[in-house]
C-alpha cells in the first residue's frame, strides 16, 4: 500500500484578497511565519500538502455585503453590489498582483509564480508553493481588453469575467437560495470579446459565478476546456451557485473539468453557510460531480480565504482529512490523486499549450 502523501492543488482561493485587506503591516511575514487570521499560509499549506493553486484576485465592491452572516439561514436572497467603478478595480486588480510577485521575491524560494504546466510540476517536485495568477471580476479590463494583455504578460493563466455583480463582460448569478442559475441575461458583446481574446491567448475562463445564460454563450464560442474552478452540484444543494445535471453534462461534452467548493453555504440541501458540515456532505457532491463528468472531470476549488468552510476541514492544514476520508468512502488512490491534483495539471495543459 502507497501511504505517500498526496499533494493538492487547488482549483480557487481568495489569499490574495486577504492580504490586501491586512491592516496589521505584516501579511508577507506573517504568511510565511504562520499565524494569521484565514485558511492559507506557508505553515498551513506544508502541513496539509497544499502544493499549490489557482490565486484569485477580486477587487472587493466598496459595499460588499456580509454574506457569511446573511447566509446563515435559508432563503435568502441577497442584494448584489453596484457594479464596480473601472478604476477602483484597476488599483485594486495590480495591487493584489503585486503581492503576489511581492511573496514570491520573499519566499527564499518557497513560492513560485507559476505561468505554465511545467512550472508547476517544477514547483512541486521542489516542494515551493505553486501560485498561478487568476482574476475573479475583470472589472479592471477596459472594452479595448489593453488590460488583459498586460496581465497576461505578467502572468495571469485564468479568468472569471464576472463575480456575482454586472460588468462590461456581462452578468453573473446573485447569492439566492432556493434559486436555478437562469437568472437573467449572459455576456455582452464586450463579452464575448473577452472570451475570444483569451481563447486567443490560451487563458483559462472560468464560468463559476457566471449564470446560466453566460455559461452556455461561454460554452458556444470557447474552442477550450469549460471550467468551473470552484463550484458545486445544484442537484444536492440548489443555491443560484452551483451548476445543474445538464450544465454539468455541457462541461463533460468539451473535457473540461469543476472543482469542488467547500462554502458551506453550496454544499448543504438547506443552502446555508454553516460550518457544522459533515465530510461526508462533500463527498457526496463528488459522487455527484463524478456521475455526470466522470473521473477526469471532478477536482477540489476550496474557496478558502473567501468562505464559511467545513469545520472538519478548518483551513489548509486539514485537507489531508478530506482525503482521508474519500479514501475511506471508497474512493482508490488513483481517484483521489486525479481529485486532488492530476485532473487540474492535465486540463490546464490542455487548456494553455492547445
Amino acid at each position: 500500500m502507497n501511504d505517500t502523501p498526496i499533494p493538492v492543488f487547488d482549483g480557487h482561493n481568495d489569499t490574495l484578497l486577504r492580504l490586501f485587506l491586512d491592516g496589521t503591516g505584516r501579511a508577507f511575514d506573517v504568511f510565511f511565519e504562520g499565524g494569521a487570521p484565514g485558511h492559507i499560509d506557508g505553515p498551513r499549506a506544508r502541513a496539509g500538502g497544499l502544493a499549490g493553486g489557482l490565486f484569485a484576485i477580486f477587487p472587493p465592491s466598496l459595499r460588499d455585503p456580509a454574506l457569511s452572516t446573511a447566509m446563515a439561514a435559508s432563503p435568502y436572497d441577497l442584494p448584489l453590489p453596484e457594479p464596480l467603478d473601472r478604476a477602483v478595480a484597476s488599483d485594486a486588480t495590480l495591487a493584489m498582483a503585486s503581492i503576489l510577485f511581492r511573496l514570491e521575491e520573499r519566499s527564499a524560494g518557497r513560492l513560485s509564480v507559476c505561468r505554465g504546466v511545467a512550472d508547476i510540476e517544477a514547483a512541486m517536485a521542489a516542494g515551493r508553493l505553486a501560485a498561478v495568477l487568476h482574476v475573479e471580476g475583470a472589472e479592471a479590463i477596459g472594452a479595448d481588453l489593453a488590460m488583459l494583455d498586460v496581465l497576461h504578460a505578467a502572468g495571469l493563466r485564468s479568468i472569471g469575467p464576472v463575480w456575482s455583480r454586472p460588468n462590461i463582460f456581462g452578468h453573473g448569478v446573485p447569492m439566492r437560495y432556493p434559486s436555478t442559475p437562469d437568472t437573467g441575461p449572459g455576456l455582452t458583446e464586450a463579452g464575448k470579446r473577452l472570451v475570444r481574446r483569451c481563447n486567443e491567448k490560451r487563458i483559462l475562463i472560468d464560468l463559476s459565478h457566471l449564470n446560466e445564460a453566460g455559461f452556455d454563450e461561454v460554452a458556444g464560442l470557447s474552442d477550450a476546456p469549460l471550467v468551473a474552478t470552484h463550484s458545486n452540484a445544484h442537484a444536492l444543494c440548489p443555491v443560484s451557485r452551483n451548476l445543474t445535471d445538464r450544465q454539468l453534462r455541457v462541461v463533460a461534452d468539451s473535457r473540461g473539468v469543476v472543482g469542488l467548493n467547500f462554502a458551506t453555504a453550496f454544499l448543504r440541501a438547506d443552502g446555508r453557510m454553516d460550518e457544522d458540515t459533515p465530510l461526508e456532505t462533500l463527498a457526496r457532491h463528488l459522487d455527484h460531480l463524478l456521475t455526470h463528468l466522470g473521473e477526469e472531470g471532478v477536482a477540489l476549488g476550496s474557496d478558502f480565504d473567501g468562505a464559511t468552510v467545513p469545520c472538519a476541514i478548518g483551513d489548509a492544514a486539514g485537507l489531508p482529512k478530506l482525503l482521508a476520508h474519500l479514501a475511506g468512502a471508497g474512493f482508490g488512490r488513483e481517484l483521489v490523486e486525479k481529485i486532488a491534483w492530476r485532473n487540474w495539471l492535465d486540463v490546464l495543459g490542455r487548456t494553455w499549450e492547445r
